[in-house]
């Protein structure tokens, strides 16, 4: 197989900056109606940019559970995603949708959100979830997977019956966005981009940029 020959020839949409929303949380809003019609498998599972201390970025999977002047998530504070957050407030969210040829790009600062909001999602997970907050010691070396199973077990023991206090090292962050780029696949690898940034002026700018 090689892989200089591997291409699609995108032809399923095309996105005109003169016909999108004025405001970037509405297009996001319809884009991802449109992709949870589509059936695709968790529509709201987004790529996490952080970036270390040290400078190194990386990246991993969440997945959104709330939308308001931000896109909210929730994951370990101690996690290696948390540490990168602590040194640097500027992430970046990107969503991609390859059955239906679309990408989102989100950039901005993020935030805690508040331990009340935290709680209240935390107690509306599955239990086992629940449980698996408290056992996961997010990227920290471990022994083997047995470790983690009878942590587990043990947890299940201790609180049977009994409500699962939310951890102190667990809750949600908010990014809140000042750029967006809504990017649709198309034929001759010539893709629509249109962008909204606030990055200049604090209201959304919305233009056309190159493929």
């Amino acid at each position: 197989m090689n892989l200089a020959d591997l291409r699609l020839n995108y032809q399923k949409g095309e996105l005109h900056e003169q016909h999108v929303h004025p405001d970037p949380f509405a297009q996001f809003a319809t884009w991802f109606k449109e992709a949870q019609a589509s059936q695709l498998n968790e529509p709201n599972a987004m790529f996490l940019s952080t970036i270390s201390s040290s400078g190194r970025p990386s990246g991993r999977i969440v997945l959104l559970k709330t939308v308001d002047y931000g896109f909210s998530f929730f994951t370990n504070y101690e996690s290696r995603k948390g540490q990168d957050l602590a040194f640097s407030s500027q992430a970046s969210i990107t969503f991609f949708w390859g059955e239906l040829e679309r990408q989102i790009r989100i950039e901005g600062h993020v935030e805690k959100l508040s331990v009340e909001l935290s709680t209240a999602y935390f107690h509306s997970r599955p239990r086992e979830s629940q449980l698996g907050a408290w056992v996961s010691e997010q990227s920290a070396k471990v022994d083997s997977r047995e470790v983690l199973e009878k942590r587990y077990a043990e947890l299940a023991a201790q609180y049977e019956g009994q409500t699962i206090p939310k951890p102190d090292h667990w809750g949600g962050y908010r990014l809140v966005p000042d750029y967006f780029e809504f990017w649709q696949g198309r034929p001759s690898r010539l893709h629509d981009r249109v962008v909204y940034d606030a990055r200049e002026k604090g209201d959304w700018e919305c233009y056309r940029v190159a493929p």
